[in-house]
C-alpha cells in the first residue's frame, strides 16, 4: 500500500471505525479479492465488538499489498458517504506527498 493511502487510513481511523460495520460485504470482498486470508477473516470476526472488528482490519490492511486500499474503497458499497470521504482524503495527500518529495529532493540537490 501506497504512504499516502497508510496516511488516509490513519487520519480517518476513527471515523472509520465509528461508520464503518466490516463483518458483512467488506470482510467478504477483501477475502474474495484476496486482500485478506482465511485467517484473518476469522480473526476479524472473532472481534467482540463492531469498533474493534474495524480497528483490526485498519490494521491488517496496510501489509496486505499495492491493491489493497483500492480493494477496501470498492468494498465499502454499503458505505458511499465513506468511501467519498477517503476518496477526497486520497486526493488530498497527494499535494502534500509532492511537497514534501519535493522538499526532500531539493536538499539532497544542493548539498
Amino acid at each position: 500500500m501506497e504512504a499516502r493511502d497508510k496516511q488516509v487510513l490513519r487520519s480517518l481511523r476513527l471515523e472509520l471505525g465509528a461508520e464503518v460495520l466490516v463483518e458483512g460485504l467488506v470482510l467478504q470482498y477483501l477475502y474474495q479479492e484476496g486482500v485478506l486470508t482465511e485467517s484473518h477473516v476469522q480473526e476479524i470476526k472473532a472481534q467482540t465488538t463492531g469498533l474493534r472488528k474495524t480497528m483490526l482490519l485498519l490494521d491488517i490492511l496496510p501489509s496486505r499489498g499495492p491493491k489493497a486500499f483500492d480493494a477496501f474503497l470498492d468494498s465499502l458499497q454499503e458505505f458511499p458517504w465513506v468511501r467519498e470521504k477517503l476518496e477526497k482524503a486520497r486526493e488530498e495527500a497527494i499535494p502534500e506527498l509532492h511537497a514534501e518529495w519535493k522538499t526532500f529532493t531539493m536538499k539532497y540537490i544542493f548539498m
